[in-house]
């Protein structure tokens, strides 16, 4: 058995995506490191789930790089208005879209709204997701299989087919998968296959767009501090959440919002159908 220990004070929320706000201590959204220039300037971006953890600190790293952001979120208000807040901090626009990224009437909506305001798509980060902790396969009920794969996988397809038309050279999808897609997740079985299926969709869609000029990487994240984690597990879990891995915590969003603003800017222009892992030193094979 692997020792873990208290590193997150024990906290439970009751409804998912959960909310930042009622978070303790609050996840890192700001930059750790101040932009070395605009990497992104003149860039607009899509990012759903951007109301907090992951999403709200990539959409603030963008904006530190020049780009102006749309963000997709669930419900949570509060969390959507703060990082309309913190882009604005950088002078740079934010609109927030609330609905259901699991439909295609809500994919083609985000996408005639970001062009109503800015004119031009150039990034598309699909990030939101939702995930739930289950012992057995036996107690995983179809509609929760049904509604996992709509949120992390359907709405990926969803919103890259609307946004396909308005791509032009040059422009980048970023999808979010995770340190499960590869080791797996005894726990979050049908959350762990969704995230298989984002890094195959990953692959095969950036061999489907090279030729156009339109990269398509992923991301997959190890344990990291956002509203899902009290969202998904209980207290007791959530105060000994990130001790199993090599860096004995998990990240915050700020570490891992790097990675995004790296697939973005031209600096990856020779990147396509790959996947970074911040994940706090976890080696990956595959």
């Amino acid at each position: 058995m692997v020792d873990t220990q208290q590193v997150n004070p024990p906290q439970h929320q009751d409804h998912q995506p959960g909310s930042e706000a009622l978070m303790q201590p609050a996840p890192e959204s700001a930059p750790r490191v101040a932009p070395q220039g605009k990497k992104l300037q003149g860039k607009v971006a899509i990012i759903t789930g951007g109301d907090s953890g992951i999403g709200r600190a990539v959409s603030v790293a963008f904006a530190a790089e020049g780009a102006d952001i749309v963000i997709a979120y669930l419900d949570e208000d509060a969390d959507a208005q703060e990082t309309i807040r913190l882009v604005g901090e950088y002078e740079q626009r934010c609109v927030a879209l609330r609905g259901d990224i699991g439909t295609t009437d809500f994919a083609a909506e985000l996408v005639s709204r970001t062009l109503i305001e800015f004119g031009q798509i150039d990034i598309v980060v699909n990030n939101a997701a939702e995930q739930h902790v289950q012992s057995s396969i036996e107690d995983i009920e179809p509609r929760q299989l049904e509604e996992t794969f709509r949120t992390n996988v359907f709405a990926m397809f969803y919103l890259v087919r609307a946004a396909l038309p308005h791509l032009k050279a040059g422009a980048s999808i970023i999808n979010t998968a995770s340190v499960t897609a590869y080791r797996g997740s005894a726990h979050l079985l049908d959350y762990s296959a969704s995230k298989g299926a984002i890094v195959a969709f990953t692959r095969s869609l950036s061999q489907q767009l090279v030729e156009m000029g339109i990269r398509v990487n992923a991301v997959a994240p190890g344990p990291v501090w956002t509203p899902l984690i009290p969202a998904s597990f209980s207290a007791e879990q959530v105060a000994e959440f990130g001790s199993k891995s090599p860096m004995k915590r998990p990240g915050q969003p700020n570490e891992v919002a790097p990675s995004y603003v790296f697939l973005a800017s031209n600096d990856a222009s020779f990147m396509s159908g790959q996947v970074l892992h911040p994940n706090g030193g976890e080696v990956i094979n595959g």
